[in-house]
Order: structure tokens, then sequence, then C-alpha cells
């Protein structure tokens, strides 16, 4: 009896290592456990990763790999992890709705609105009874809904200020129109130009330009000036007469 027992235990304990020796990946899940539960979650990293790249579709690994990552906060890595194993359609369906259920979260920490709200919906098509992802899948569609809201309003308030500014920008151009014409209106040089029809009519008849006739004016006006200053030397000249005043 005492010689069956220990030839037991021989074989058990060879079993075991040989199973070790066959399943690494084993050894390697339960000591990132261990330390998973000390809260040395980097550690526990380390192990589980090494246990992947023993055994890279051993979904313990992964799960509990997509967990301490995000105690890390490392959301982005753990969101990669879980992705390659919620479409491992060997396991069960509670098992893959709790991977969704965590992919959600990871996706939510990230300000992936969209994507957790796709990620519980997952997790609840899977597992419709559970309260946790019913509960995240209402609250992320409620922030997702006055994201959409606020980011219309901004859009709305963005296009009323583009309104305005070009109400304001043509108001202004009709303002500087309106200076414009009343400035030509006012320049006697302008209101020279802008003649009658007949009357530039009659100058292209006699093969005359507008400049060609202000310069003949001017000539005109300069000849009649000289008039005027004889004119007027003549008349400060007093002329006595035989008459006795």
């Amino acid at each position: 009896m005492g010689k069956r027992l220990i030839f037991m235990m021989i074989f058990a304990l060879v079993a075991s290592c040989v199973m070790a020796q066959n399943m690494p990946e084993r050894s390697l899940v339960r000591k990132g456990n261990r330390q998973f539960e000390r809260e040395r979650y980097e550690r526990s990293v380390d192990s589980y990763t090494r246990a992947l790249a023993a055994a890279p579709r051993c979904f313990e690994a992964g799960y509990n790999l997509s967990n301490a990552l995000f105690r890390s906060e490392r959301y982005d890595k753990a969101e990669q992890t879980l992705k390659n194993f919620v479409v491992d359609s060997t396991r069960t369906e509670v098992e893959r709705a709790e991977a969704y259920y965590n992919l959600g979260n990871t996706q939510f920490m990230q300000q992936k609105l969209k994507e957790a709200l796709e990620s519980y919906r997952n997790s609840l098509r899977l597992n419709p009874d559970d309260m946790e992802a019913k509960y995240n899948y209402a609250y992320t569609k409620r922030l997702l809904e006055q994201q959409q809201q606020q980011q219309q309003n901004q859009q709305n308030n963005q296009n009323q200020d583009q309104n305005q500014n070009q109400n304001d920008q043509n108001n202004q151009d009709k303002e500087e129109n309106q200076d414009n014409k009343e400035q030509k209106q006012n320049d006697p040089n302008q209101n020279r130009d802008q003649q009658k029809p007949e009357e530039k009519e009659e100058q292209q008849r006699e093969g005359i330009s507008p400049q060609e006739r202000e310069a003949m004016l001017e000539a005109i006006q300069a000849q009649e000036d000289k008039t005027q200053e004889k004119v007027k030397e003549k008349q400060g000249v007093v002329v006595f007469g035989n008459k006795n005043w």
C-alpha cells in the first residue's frame, strides 16, 4: 500500500512536470494572476505577455493581459489586445460578452464613444441580462447624443457668425460705394468727364478729344485774362480834360 502511494505521488509529480513543459503559458498565467492580485500590474503585464508569446491564442492570457493594461492606464494597448480575442468563436458567449464589455471600457476611457457604444451593444447581444453592460450602453449613448448636440450648436454658431460677417461686409461695400458715388458727384473733374451723349458725339465729329478741349479752354481763358488786365489798366488812368472842375 505504501509503495503504491509513493508510486502514485511520483507519477503525479512527473505528469505535472510534463504538463508544465508542454504548456508553459499555464504557469505564466498563474504567476501573472498572483501579481495582479497584489496590484503589481506592470509585473503581471510581463507575465501575461510571456504567456501569450508561448501560446498566442491563449484566451486567458490575452483577457487577463488586457485587464492588467487597463489598470496600468494603457488603454490603447488594452484595446488592441482585446480586439484579437473578442472574435474567438471557440469561446462561450458569456466569455466573449465579457471581452466586448471590457473592450467598451477601454474605448470609453479614450473618449471613443461611438466605438464604445458598439462594443457594449455587442456585449449585450451575447449576454442580454448583463445589467452593467446595459448601464454603460445607456450612459455612453446619452453622452454621445450630448456631444453631437454640442457639435451641432457649434456648427450653427459658426454659420451664424459667417452670415453676420457676410452681412457686415455687404453693408460696408454698400457704404463704400455710396461714398464713392458722392465723391464723384462732388468732383468737378469727374462731372466734367460725365458729358452728355450729344456733347461727346459733337466732339467726335469735330475730332477733338476731352483733353484737347480742356487745353483749348484754358488757352482761351488765359487770353481773356490778359485782355481783362489791359482793360483794367486803361480804366486806371486818369485823363484830364479841358473842363474846369
